[in-house]
């Protein structure tokens, strides 16, 4: 297959390096220091699930030089969907697949208003990778699971042939048939989690063994798994639950990308994660004191380094 990583970094970069490694033709669309460490010493990634050290792949800031490619992964952040998905055009023939891998639930739509919606496949993301040193992603976890599907619920030949090429690849991959529900799974784990380890500055671990902090963070998901099924009514009843069930079976270090974004003085996506979950609580009626409080208070952060620039 042949293969562009829209925003290839931690994550991207790690999905795009061990597809290269299986043999496809990968090309890695990344910027600033990340990508002139990638083209002069290759792409290192460091995982419990086995190292690589890539020094041929192909990187760019140019989406043109990858041309019409079978499928786009990405995976830039929140705030960047809408320029990106203009950005990539140049890579999107009449049948290429565009996997979304966004935190949130909004940019499947933001990114088919400029793409058209028959490219577009929402996907969900669960691991943890962050960016070690320019060119060097570090994935601590034993669990790489990607998860996407067509929007209408269809099992399309195009979805089970990339989960097919990913799973041949290393990484744990599911074609779904209920990705909107998927999405708002995630959605209910990854505000709470984002927000409250990105305000606290703290890991996993001491937030979930602590009972007044472990209580705040459960009440949050339950909030948040509210909103959900009053934009999605057939959203199962038992989602808050499970998660916080997945909460307590993941190793105690992690902690969610956007505390790395803060503590670097880079923009956070906030907004789009309890920010969202007020905005479409209000809209649909349900009460989100808990969220409206961890997005207030994270807002002075949302475009980086309060009164300053990015510090990395």
């Amino acid at each position: 297959m042949k293969i562009a990583v829209m925003g290839a970094g931690a994550m991207g970069g790690y999905i795009g390096g061990r597809l290269a490694a299986a043999g496809h033709d990968v090309a890695l669309i990344a910027r600033g220091a990340h990508l002139a460490a990638i083209r002069e010493k290759g792409l290192r990634i460091k995982s419990l699930k086995g190292d690589l050290h890539l020094t041929d792949i192909v990187a760019t800031d140019d989406p043109a030089d990858a041309g019409p490619v079978d499928v786009v992964l990405f995976m830039v952040k929140n705030y960047d969907v809408e320029l990106s998905a203009r950005a990539v055009m140049p890579m999107v023939g009449p049948d290429t697949m565009v996997v979304t891998f966004q935190n949130g639930v909004t940019a499947p739509d933001v990114l088919a208003r400029v793409i058209g919606h028959k490219h577009v496949v929402p996907g969900v993301a669960r691991f943890p990778a962050d960016i070690m040193e320019p060119g060097v992603i570090r994935h601590n976890a034993t669990f790489d699971a990607l998860v996407f599907g067509e929007s209408d619920g269809v099992m399309s030949k195009r979805c089970q042939a990339f989960c097919a090429a990913l799973v041949a690849a290393g990484p744990v991959a599911t074609v779904s048939e209920m990705i909107l529900h998927d999405l708002w799974v995630k959605m209910v784990m990854q505000a709470s989690l984002a927000s409250i380890t990105a305000l606290t500055r703290l890991d996993l671990g001491p937030l979930r063994s602590n009972p007044n902090s472990a209580a705040l963070f459960r009440q949050s998901m339950i909030e948040t798994e509210l909103v959900g099924r009053a934009v999605v009514p057939s959203l199962p009843a038992d989602v808050a639950q499970e998660q916080w069930a997945f909460i307590q079976s993941v190793p105690g270090h992690i902690h969610a990308s956007m505390q790395d974004d803060l503590l670097r003085g880079k923009p956070i996506e906030v907004n789009y994660l309890s920010g969202e979950v007020v905005r479409l609580g209000r809209e649909n009626g349900v009460e989100t004191p808990i969220h409206s409080v961890l997005w207030a208070a994270l807002q002075p952060f949302v475009d980086g380094a309060p009164g300053g620039s990015e510090t990395a």
